[in-house]
Parts: structure tokens; sequence; C-alpha cells
């Protein structure tokens, strides 16, 4: 008899079964194959939150399939994803598949990567199930289905149907909401800089420019025109000399190597690729990719991680490289070591290549080219993570005009280290040169520059930002970071904009409301802390029934509160409603606000708010509105629709002559909002 491991993936299965030949049948369980039901809770909470998992929609082929594999098979080997959900995965497959006898013998194993040597490794030494993590796992889905399911339609009630709420993404959209809030209300504070441009005097062809930094021994900005006129007058009359020149060598330290947010920030600003995108491509090189002859191979391991640990093994493999390529110079006395936070997973690696042999020119054939950019960001990551740090040559050179200090810096790459490999691409990487000057020397003022400046809001959150302050904060694990920002743009709660994440008037509604009638809820704080709690979760620390029990007993003192007060969300207009004569209200919908008949649901009149603008399409006496596409794109169209199918995706100037074309991406004007 032949004996049964199951994966979560076809590509894994495909890969792992390459690796243990003809002995092994290799399946794939498409996921999760049981869950808890959509349309009800399926959590009794007066009975220790016992939940109650169903066979997903459109799995109970796959679970028949495996159940006929099962008959022809001495052993059964769990091999899902050493995570949570990988655990939970494994356990509810052993639930489905167990006779009614437990006779059956089910084994764990764990890898994290798909090769030849840790898949035969991991079959050599299986072990059972870890139900701490299965526990862990049940504790954050029943604690996001309580939040949910009570939550949603308490804001079905309070704003629109459709709507929905959850533990984590709230809170990440608060950071949003808060952070757009800082800059409607940011207000921007004058300053100046003034700059000399000088020569020297010995060397007239050498010319440097220094920053006024201090008057009377004091930092100094000036603040005003008027007091920088003044100032430049007086410096025109100094004597300019240097007052101190300064020399030192720094050292620039290598980054340790990927985990999940990393990857994804790093991913984003160099790649421009999305959390969802980076996650997608990271999956494909992990489960294992086509090498010709060699067959499908891991080229990464497990990309959902918080450790920056590495293997002992890929440690020496990675320090021999090094030396091979580049010299026994770039190569440290001991190896790089770099500390995870608290929290990390210390039991997981860092995402690094299953081989750092293999570069990634010679993979050029075998990988898409989004697949290549980001093999070659997590292999070059890795290589320089155990290379010696950068040198620098620091130099300062202090100028003394009067009362004032001037001073000008510049620094120059001495060894390059880890940057032969990996650089940032940014101004950490530019160098600037000052001239080789001697204390006391005079100097030619060649001209002052000033120049008004003025402070900056903070920036909006990218994807890559978010994903940072949600690490940072605490809010979250390495597997959720793309999802929670999925899920935001699904909502409509946010969306991007020129690679910005920009809350909706429908989002800052929702976080409003959460966060007044939610507070210690829908909180960075307490996120973090419930992160931390199912953690301990999982090392066994703490009892899960507990964590929901202390979760629950003030969300549903909350939550009565909530409903007793509700109030429906409208807000009163100076419109008339042509069908019946009522006021026109302004409502809410998961798609944004339109006007609605005060009547309703007597009259179901109901239209989206016009922009004031009319449609530019010649003849027509329409006016432009704001609608939204199925795939949540903003556009503009014609009031008049459809005898009028004027669609942009720019506001237009008013009397605009032309219809502005469409992109190659059509949008579908019948969903509209409404």
């Amino acid at each position: 008899m032949k004996k049964l491991v199951i994966v979560e993936s076809p590509t894994k299965a495909k890969t792992i079964s390459r690796i243990l030949g003809a002995d092994f049948v290799v399946y794939s369980s498409m996921g999760h194959i049981i869950d808890l039901p959509r349309r009800k809770i399926g959590v009794d909470i007066d009975n220790d939150f016992t939940p109650t998992y169903v066979v997903i929609p459109g799995k109970k082929k796959t679970l028949t399939q495996l159940k006929k594999e099962l008959k022809n098979s001495e052993i059964v080997y769990l091999a899902t994803d050493h995570d949570r959900e990988g655990e939970a995965i494994s356990w509810h497959l052993r639930e489905q598949l167990q006779d009614k006898n437990k006779t059956r013998e089910f084994q764990r194993v764990v890898f994290h990567e798909i090769t030849p040597q840790a898949i035969k490794e991991a079959f050599s030494t299986p072990h059972a199930l870890d139900m701490d993590k299965v526990n862990a796992q049940q504790a954050r889905r029943v604690l996001d289905r309580i939040v949910g399911y009570f939550l949603s339609p308490w804001l079905w009630k309070k704003v629109a149907k459709g709507l929905s709420a959850g533990r984590v993404q709230s809170v990440a959209l608060r950071l949003i909401v808060q952070r757009e809030r800082q800059i409607e209300g940011f207000v921007p504070q004058e300053y100046w800089k003034i700059e000399a441009v000088l020569k020297r005097i010995k060397d007239p062809g050498e010319v440097f420019t220094a920053e006024l930094v201090k008057c009377d021994g004091k930092k100094f900005i000036p603040e005003n025109q008027e007091s920088v006129r003044k100032i430049v007058d007086e410096l025109q009359q100094q004597e300019y000399s240097v007052a101190a020149v300064s020399k030192k060598e720094t050292k620039r330290n290598p980054l340790p190597p990927f985990i999940t947010s990393t990857l994804q920030q790093d991913a984003f600003n160099k790649l421009r690729f999305t959390t969802s995108k980076t996650m997608l491509i990271a999956q494909q090189l992990y489960e294992g990719v086509e090498l010709g002859e060699e067959g499908p191979i891991g080229l990464i391991t497990y990309m959902r991680t918080d450790s920056v640990k590495i293997a002992v093994s890929a440690v020496a493999q990675t320090r021999e490289f090094i030396a091979q390529q580049y010299g026994a110079a770039y190569v440290p006395e001991k190896p790089n070591i770099y500390k995870s936070k608290k929290s990390a997973q210390e039991a997981h690696e860092a995402i690094r290549p299953t081989s750092i042999a293999r570069i990634p020119e010679e993979l050029e054939t075998f990988l898409n080219p989004d697949q290549l950019k980001l093999y070659e960001l997590i292999w070059k990551r890795t290589l320089a993570s155990q290379m010696t740090p950068a040198r620098y040559l620091a130099s300062t050179i202090d100028v003394q005009a009067g009362r004032y200090l001037f001073s000008a810096g510049g620094s120059v790459l001495v060894f390059d280290g880890f940057l032969k490999a990996y650089r940032e691409e940014n101004n950490k990487d530019a160098e600037k040169t000052v001239p080789a000057v001697d204390k006391g020397e005079l100097l030619d003022l060649v001209n002052l520059t000033p120049s008004q400046h003025f402070t900056r809001p903070p920036a909006r959150y990218t994807e890559s930002s978010l994903v940072k302050a949600l690490e940072e904060k605490g809010i979250g694990r390495p597997s959720t970071y793309a999802p929670i920002v999925h899920t935001l743009l699904m909502r409509n709660y946010i969306r991007r904009e020129k690679g910005y994440l920009i809350c909706t008037e429908l989002g800052m509604k929702v976080c409003d409301i959460l966060v007044e009638y939610f507070p210690n809820i829908i909180n960075v704080t307490f996120t973090a802390t419930m992160e931390e709690e199912l953690d301990k979760v999982e090392e066994g620390d703490m009892n899960w029934i507990s964590v929901l029990k202390d979760f629950y007993i003030p969300f549903k003192e909350k939550l009565t509160f909530a409903s007793d007060n509700l109030q429906k969300e409208v807000i009163q207009t100076d419109q008339v409603c042509e069908k019946c004569g009522k006021p026109m209200v302004i409502k809410w919908s998961r798609r944004g606000k339109f006007l609605s008949c005060s009547g309703f649901p007597e009259c179901r009149n109901a239209k989206s708010i016009s922009t004031g603008v009319k449609c530019p399409t010649p003849g027509c006496e329409g006016e432009l509105i704001s609608r939204r596409s199925k795939r949540g794109m903003r556009f503009y169209g014609c009031s008049k629709y459809p005898e009028c199918r004027y669609i942009s995706r720019v506001l237009p100037k008013e009397n605009q002559a032309e219809q502005a074309p469409l992109s190659e991406d059509p949008i579908d004007t019948e969903d509209s909002d409404v």
C-alpha cells in the first residue's frame, strides 16, 4: 500500500510528489476543507465558544476524493504549511478523515523549504499535531467571527446595508483615517535656509556649499524674509575662514534577511508590487518552479515569517559563495547574527533562497519577469546580510563668518562591503565630496543663497508604510498584512491613488462610528495585546477559551449600549423628491453616499449626488455624477445615462468640448452608485 501525503496546493503537491517518488501519493486539499458556516455565527458562545465546522461549499468533491485515496493508504502524512493556518488545516483534515475507531495513523511533517533534502529530512522525523497552534488559530477565527457577526448588522442599521467590520482591519482603517485627519489639520510653518557658496583662495577651482547652522553658538533657523534679509546683509560684510575640519571613518551595516513585512515593503518600494502581488509571487517561488531537467524545485523558504534567523548550513553556504565571488575581504570574521523582535517565531527561518548558488541570471529562462525580479531581490538581500559592512570616510568643514557658523559635509565610499550585492538606491548610497582644506584657511564668498521652505504634513500611507506601521504597533501577523489591505480596498473604505492609500468618505464614516461606540476594541493597544495573547496561546502559556471570554464580556456590553442608542445616519438636504414632494436626504451605501427620499420605503426614489458639472457632450443637458465600477474604480458619468454614455476617470472642466477618451480598461457603466 502507498502512503498518502496531503498538502494545500496543487503546485506544492506536484513538487513534493516528484521528490518523494512512486511510494507516495500526494494530494491537494485546495486550502481549508472546513470552516465556520457562512449564514450563521457557528459559535456556541454559552458553551465555551465551541465552534461548529461545516464542509466548505465546493470542497465536498475534494473530501470525497481524499477519502477514496485513504482506502489504499497505510499512513497519512499531513504536510501543510507550518504556521497556525497550516496546522489548523491539518487538524481539520485529520478530524474529517479519521475512521470511527481512530485506527488510521496520521503523521504531521513540517519543512521550511521544498527541496529534496528538506523534504526527506521532514518525512524521516514526523511528529504529532501541535494543538496549541490549532487553538491559537481557532481563537483568532472565533474572535473575527464574533466581531464580524455582531458588528456588521449593527453597521447596516446605523449606516448602510452591506457594510462589514473586522477586528484587525478596522484598526488599520483607523490608522489611515488618523493620518488623513493629520494632513487635513496640518498648518505649514515657514522657515528659511541660507547657503553660502565658497571657494578656496589657494585653489580657486575648488568650490563647495555650506549651510548656516549656528548664530552665537546656538542652533539657528531664520523664520521670515525680513530677518533673512538682515542676516544676508550682515554676512556680506564678514570674513570667512575654516574653523574646524574633521574626518572619521563610519560603517554602514547590512540589513537582516527578509521577513514577510520587510519583503512586502521592499517589493513595493523597488518593484512597485502590491502586498497581494508580492505574496502571490513568493508563494509560487516557495511551492516550486519547473527548472528543466531538475523538475519543480522550491526556490525560496517559507514566505510567511517574522524571524530573521537563517539555518546554520545556509549561512555557511552563503559565506562560502561570497568568498568565491567577491573575495575574503567581503566575508566577516564571524557570521552576522540578527535579532528578531520579541514576538517572532524563532522556530521559523527568514525568507531566503533555498540555494544561494542558484544565481538569478541562471533562472531567466525558467521564471517570468515578476518572479525573477522578486527572486533577485530576495537573493541579493540574503547575500548582503552575510557580508562585511560598507565603510565611508566622512568629512565635515565648519566655516566661521563673524558670529555665524556654516557647515559642509560629505562622505566618500572607501570600501563597498555588502553594497557590492545590495544597494538601497536612495540618498544613503550617494557620495558627496568636500575639498581638503586646512584649519584657519581663509575662503572667498562667491554668493549667498537664501531659500524659503515650509514644513510638510506627514505623508499618506502607502502599502509599504502601512505594513511597516502595523508591524511596529504589533497589529496582525505575517499572514494577515496583505489581506488587511485587500479587504479595506474591496470594502471601498480606502482607495489607491498614485501609490498612496486614501480613505474614502465611507471609510471615514465607518471608522468614526466604530471609534465612537467601540473605543476600547477598535484600538491599537488593545489589538496589539490581543495578538500577544494569541501568541501565548500558541506557545501553550494561555488558554484560548479564557482569551475569548476576556474579550467577549466587555464587547457584549459595548454592543448592547450601541444598539440601545442606535440612530440611523442621514443628512438633511434642501432638495425635494420629484416623485412625492418630500425632502431628500443623504444616505450611505457600501459604495458611498447617495440621495434618497425621506419617505422611504413608501417612496423608493434614489439617485447619485451630482458634481454640479455639466456633461461636456454637445447637446446633452445632463450633469456629471460620481460613480464606482464593479472593480471599485471611481469615475464620472452623465446623469442622462443610458441616453448619454459619457464617462471620464477625471472630473473635466465645465463646458469641455470633447469627450474624454477611455483607457484600454473600459468602465462598466451598468454598475453605478445608487
